[in-house]
């Protein structure tokens, strides 16, 4: 950490991938529990994860991989993806090891896209007024009206390239892993919500979306100081978000004192899918 602003050395970008390997398993065994998934998977691969958790999982992937040397069982985990009908979807940190890209297109990957990883260190913010924790009895409609403001696109800033459908959108939301989550209102109204997670002194922010109506009324902002509100008082030293690059979520973190950290490559083979990574499941649209 510099001043008021973040560095990004390979260290601090490892320990965020190993806080993301954890989350994206957690939400996998979380989905296949749901489901009775049998099929489905969570493998280590070379200090990363590979999972499976339903079809067209957002949570179907390749993550954390770059820090571990070369996964010399990648052809195991292709196997299992093709056994499914899958494609393999992996995001590979522009700070992974040397090697690591060539290593991927060598055994035909292309790649599909980019997401940005982005922090901020913590200390200094007020929880909103207008921001509340979710209660027990709230979580189906909280669930619901994110999957609405979620299927409908926002259209400032890149379009996203990710394309789910309501219900998966909703047991996504539903399955994301020791989160805590927050809803907004306006007017006395659900305006939008949010998650945190907590994973050794790193405060995930995800799960993020704003009803059309709301869009452009500060919503996401209010979430984001609440959610960095509730990291400090958690004890977390660093904020992660990940973003669509040139989104609004993007331009949101940043107006909120996140620095961009490094980014993720979406590389994939197989049949794509008509998404990328599932950024804007975790992110602050």
């Amino acid at each position: 950490m510099d001043g008021e602003r973040l560095f990004c050395d390979v260290g601090l970008a490892e320990r965020i991938e190993r806080a993301e390997v954890r989350f994206v398993a957690d939400c996998c065994d979380a989905t296949r529990a749901r489901v009775g998934g049998a099929r489905g998977f969570t493998r280590p691969l070379a200090g990363g994860v590979a999972t499976f958790a339903e079809p067209d999982s957002p949570f179907n992937k390749v993550a954390g991989l770059g820090f571990g040397g070369l996964p010399e069982n990648l052809d195991e985990v292709e196997a299992a993806f093709a056994e499914l009908g899958a494609p393999v979807q992996v995001e590979l940190s522009q700070l992974a090891e040397a090697g690591m890209g060539a290593f991927f297109t060598e055994r035909g990957y292309r790649l599909e896209s980019y997401e940005n990883v982005l922090g901020r260190r913590l200390g200094g913010t007020e929880f909103p007024t207008d921001v509340r924790p979710v209660r027990d009895d709230e979580l189906e409609t909280w669930l619901s009206a994110m999957a609405d403001a979620s299927s409908v696109a926002d259209d400032q800033g890149l379009p996203s390239n990710e394309h789910f459908p309501r219900e998966l959108l909703r047991n996504a939301l539903r399955d994301m892993a020791g989160v805590r989550r927050y809803l907004a209102e306006r007017d006395g109204e659900f305006a939008g919500g949010a998650c945190i997670r907590v994973t050794d002194g790193i405060a995930q922010f995800g799960g993020a979306a704003t009803l059309p109506a709301h869009r452009r009324r500060g919503v996401q902002s209010a979430l984001l100081r609440a959610r960095l509100a509730a990291a400090a008082e958690a004890g977390c030293e660093l904020a992660v978000v990940t973003t669509q690059p040139g989104s609004k979520s993007h331009q949101n973190a940043q107006r909120q004192g996140f620095d961009l950290l490094y980014a993720r490559a979406i590389l994939v083979k197989g049949t794509s899918a008509t998404r990328s990574s599932g950024a804007e499941s975790r992110q602050a649209s």
